[in-house]
C-alpha cells in the first residue's frame, strides 16, 4: 500500500498518513491513564491555528508521546534518528515525524520543518538535544532558527514527573504535571549573534516554565 500525497493545509510532512496520525493523538489522549495520572495546566495557551514553534524539556522517553495527544493539535516532532528502525521508525514516518541527526548539520529535516510550519502546522523541538534533568540549562539553536526563519511564535512547554529518580523505587501511576506557557515572539537582530540571543531567551522562558511548575507540584 502506498502512502497517500499531502492535501493542502494538513500541517504535516508530504507522505505523511493524516488519518493514522489523528488515530494516534486520539490513543494518546487516553493510553497513559493505566500509567500516569497526567494533569494539565495552561492549555488555552496554544494557538488552535496557525504555525507554532513548540518547544519541550525533556527528562523521558515518555515526553514525546504524551504531549503528542494532549495538545488538541497535529503536532510534528524533531526526533533523533536513531528511532527511526523496524515498526516504530515506519510508524513514525507514517504519522509525519521528521528524523533528524544529532550534534551535526541537518538541514533536510529542518527545512521540513520550516514547509509544516509555512503550512500552518506545529513542529515540536527539544532544544536540550538529549534526555537529561529537564531543567533546561543548555539548549541548541534549532527551535530559534526555526521561529526566525518562518515567523511562528514559540509556545514552550514543560513537563514533570515522567522521570523517575535514580534513588527511588518504581512508582505505581506517578502524577505527570504539563504547563503550557505563553507564546514568544522571537526577533532580534540577524545573523548568529541574534540567533544565539534567540536561543537564550527560549531557554530563560522554558526554565522559568520548569521553576513555576515546580512550585504548583510543591503546593499540590
Amino acid at each position: 500500500m502506498s502512502a497517500p500525497t499531502r492535501s493542502c493545509s494538513t500541517g504535516l510532512p508530504p507522505g505523511s498518513w493524516t488519518w493514522l496520525h489523528d488515530l494516534c493523538r486520539w490513543l494518546g489522549t487516553w493510553i497513559f491513564v493505566p500509567f500516569f495520572r497526567v494533569r494539565a495546566h495552561g492549555r488555552e495557551q496554544m494557538p488552535r491555528s496557525g504555525p507554532v514553534v513548540l518547544v519541550a524539556n525533556h527528562s523521558s522517553f515518555a515526553d514525546g508521546p504524551v504531549l503528542f495527544g494532549l495538545l488538541g493539535r497535529r503536532l510534528v516532532f524533531l526526533i533523533k534518528r536513531e528511532m527511526f528502525t523496524g515498526l516504530l521508525g515506519w510508524t513514525l514516518l507514517r504519522i509525519g515525524q521528521l528524523s533528524v541527526r544529532r550534534g551535526a548539520p541537518d538541514r533536510g529535516p529542518l527545512m521540513a520543518a520550516v514547509a509544516v510550519l509555512r503550512d500552518g502546522g506545529v513542529v515540536g523541538v527539544f532544544p536540550e538535544g538529549t534526555r537529561g534533568s529537564g531543567d533546561v540549562e543548555a539548549a541548541e539553536h534549532g527551535a530559534a532558527w526555526l521561529a526566525r526563519t518562518t515567523g511562528a511564535p514559540v509556545v514552550p512547554v514543560v513537563c514533570r514527573g515522567t522521570r523517575r529518580p535514580a534513588d527511588r523505587r518504581r512508582r505505581f501511576r506517578p502524577r505527570v504535571d504539563v504547563l503550557v506557557g505563553e507564546p514568544i515572539a522571537v526577533g532580534g537582530a540577524k545573523g548568529r549573534a541574534g540567533l544565539t540571543a534567540a536561543t537564550e531567551t527560549i531557554r530563560a522562558a522554558m526554565a522559568g516554565l520548569v521553576r513555576e511548575l515546580d512550585e504548583v507540584r510543591s503546593r499540590s
